[in-house]
């Protein structure tokens, strides 16, 4: 009997798309939109531009540190009073450099980069990986959603999923009122216009007993919107609130 050699239809098939991708649409750096080689790279300057976080940081909000402080250390405002999530960790610095990454992201229709900002992902969020249990991407409230037409965070969290292995859910949380931006509000007024914005679908409140939680956004800017969705997280039994955005203003 003859054996048949198997062929990976699935990888060839992927290559073939990626290929005819290329020819109708060349390859551009995420930010300034320079010829690269790969769909959703940036180029050589942007990538030196870009500020990545590493440790050592504060052990609790993520704030990186000139120097290491310790395992458990943490940054004044954490010293003063801990945040109502227990970790948060970042890709990138939003800064003049990543600012335009993400606003391409955010609203210029630009998802060419999600695949690759799934791989940061799982990288910046390596700690969390070994007894996280779910991913839960921030919602957009319905009527924002219609307008923009996808969630960035949601994205993000679908292409982290497949490198951490862990299930996203975007619609275990929800955000049941339209709140306004929180663009150009102090850190007192970001955390007063998203209080009481979120809540958890009644059939999923079981679901978080005991359960450590993942959230995604895009960008940490005050951490008024993380906090929100980490209280009610936890006034239904979640046992640990993380939090891993793709940027964090510093």
């Amino acid at each position: 009997m003859v054996e048949i050699p198997r062929l990976n239809f699935g990888r060839r098939f992927g290559h073939a798309r990626d290929l005819i991708l290329d020819a109708l649409l060349p390859p551009q750096c995420l930010c300034c939109g320079e010829m690269v080689d790969r769909q959703g790279n940036l180029c050589a300057p942007c990538w030196s531009d870009i500020r990545f976080l590493e440790p050592p940081c504060c052990q609790a909000c993520g704030f990186p540190f000139p120097y290491d402080e310790g395992a458990d250390a943490l940054c004044a405002a954490c010293s003063r009073r801990r945040p109502n999530y227990d970790r948060a960790r970042a890709v990138l610095a939003y800064d003049d450099h990543s600012r335009t990454l993400l606003l391409r992201l955010k609203h210029g229709d630009r998802l060419d980069g999600v695949p690759a900002f799934g791989q940061w992902l799982a990288r910046a969020g390596s700690e969390f990986w070994a007894d996280a249990d779910l991913l839960l991407p921030v919602p957009l409230h319905r009527w924002r959603l219609l307008r923009r037409r996808y969630n960035q965070a949601a994205l993000l969290s679908r292409a982290l999923s497949q490198h951490c292995g862990l299930p996203s859910r975007p619609d275990l949380l929800l955000r049941r009122r339209a709140t306004p931006s929180q663009g150009g509000r102090s850190r007192a007024g970001r955390a007063r216009n998203v209080q009481g914005a979120f809540a958890v679908r009644q059939p999923d409140k079981a679901r978080l007993r005991g359960c450590h939680v993942v959230l995604i956004d895009d960008v940490y800017t005050t951490g008024a919107t993380v906090s929100a969705c980490a209280r009610i997280l936890k006034r239904h039994g979640a046992a640990r609130v993380d939090v891993l955005t793709l940027a964090r203003v510093l």
